[in-house]
């Protein structure tokens, strides 16, 4: 029989994944329901904001995305009138995305990134608190699996239409 403090300890660890997951399941909400706007498209304009006129293979290098998955969600961006892509006048084959108009506008009321808030708190923990953390959460991503999954630094959540595999390269 499972000692019952250690099956406390483990429900403590679910419980713990649970909340973290669904913090960032609620923001992306949040995002969507009040700005229409998902985390990654969030996370692209601010990037394109930092770097007006970046490529979009420096775009998906900065925020850690494939190439293809920064294309379909720039796509939706470029239909939604929030970015414009520019052909760059030096090399003709690079395309330079600009953000519009509205896009500066929603991203003056849009909230931050939800990683910027931890990363914050993070930065003002001491080096063992923050090494601590890390190894913590590299054995529960090894004991669920994951650690070998590539994963963005970046809390997002994400639309139905875009699959694991695309947010996850």
């Amino acid at each position: 029989m499972q000692d019952t403090s250690q099956k406390k300890m483990h429900e403590a660890v679910l419980i713990n994944i649970r909340k973290i997951i669904r913090a960032v399941d609620l923001y992306s909400r949040k995002l969507a329901q009040h700005y229409q706007l998902t985390g990654p498209q969030l996370a692209i304009l601010r990037e394109i904001e930092k770097h007006d006129g970046l490529s979009i293979g420096g775009i998906a290098q900065s925020i850690h995305l494939s190439n293809a998955t920064v294309t379909g969600i720039l796509d939706r961006l470029e239909k939604r009138g929030l970015i414009l892509r520019i052909r760059s006048s030096r090399d003709r084959r690079q395309i330079n995305v600009m953000l519009t108009p509205d896009a500066r506008e929603t991203l003056e009321n849009a909230p931050p990134l939800l990683q910027d808030h931890f990363v914050k708190i993070f930065d003002g923990m001491s080096r063992r608190e923050q090494k601590q953390i890390l190894t913590a959460l590299e054995k529960v991503a090894e004991i669920m699996g994951a650690e070998k999954i590539d994963a963005a630094p970046m809390l997002l959540s994400h639309p139905p239409e875009l699959s694991d595999t695309d947010i996850l390269k």
